[in-house]
């Protein structure tokens, strides 16, 4: 039987090693959000929807390692499952995921650990997305630390899509009628379908180029304060020689 003392460090430890994956998630959150504001207020296409994080349960976890037969070590746990912390980055079109992507696997502290592209080769049950696991550093007060990510990237269709098929598997016990299932797949391939059309639309309306203003906000200057700018430059650089 453990002892208090026993029970207060594993408590300590387990915490620990939650809490990293979290922080993995907030690291991974931030730079998404700095990209996300810089397409809204540079650019005139923002390819990045809304983004939705996960920390799987602790009691999911040990649940996810019981019926595995893992060794209950933090560092197998840590080796063996990937999906502890995960993150859903919903996209406006197909172009638009990939283009995150790569703008996120460009940046020199993530690690890309595996890609799946379950977009170009769908799963059989018609489920579609992009994942990618990525390691990024944890800064903590004491060490530093690289935490596994996952990532899935879809379209809003996609998202839809995905959403839907859980419900469902969860309903029947992921035991799904003949026809539900048959069903599931044909809608699969008509948000498909929609993917392709309004990329379609999109590239006919905006082709390559931009597609509105940037926004305005607090961070952008407004006519008047550029024009402000420009007589302070004018003023310190003097009248033009002779």
């Amino acid at each position: 039987m453990p002892s208090l003392d026993d029970l207060v460090q594993l408590r300590a430890e387990f915490s620990r090693f939650m809490l990293q994956y979290q922080f993995g998630i907030e690291e991974v959150k931030t730079k998404i959000e700095i990209l996300r504001l810089e397409f809204i207020h540079l650019h005139a296409h923002n390819p990045i929807e809304h983004v939705a994080a996960r920390l799987k349960s602790s009691e999911s976890l040990i649940a996810k390692v019981s019926r595995k037969g893992l060794d209950p070590s933090f560092e197998a746990i840590s080796a063996s499952i990937t999906d502890i912390a995960g993150l859903r980055i919903v996209c406006s079109f197909v172009s638009d995921v990939y283009r995150v992507a790569e703008m996120l696997s460009r940046q020199s502290d993530i690690t890309v650990l595996e890609t799946k592209d379950y977009i170009s080769a769908p799963k059989p049950n018609g489920y579609r997305s992009l994942h990618l696991l990525v390691q990024v550093p944890v800064f903590l007060s004491d060490e530093t630390l690289a935490v596994t990510v996952e990532l899935q990237l879809r379209t809003v269709a996609m998202d839809f899509w995905a959403s839907l098929e859980h419900k469902i598997h969860y309903k029947y016990d992921h035991h799904l009628p003949t026809e539900v299932r048959k069903d599931l797949e044909a809608s699969a391939r008509t948000a498909a379908e929609l993917d392709t059309i309004m990329e379609h639309l999109h590239q006919q309306v905006h082709g390559d180029g931009e597609s509105a203003p940037p926004r305005r906000g607090s961070a952008i200057p407004t006519d008047a304060v550029l024009a402000q700018f420009l007589r302070i430059r004018a003023a310190r650089s003097g009248p033009p020689s002779p």
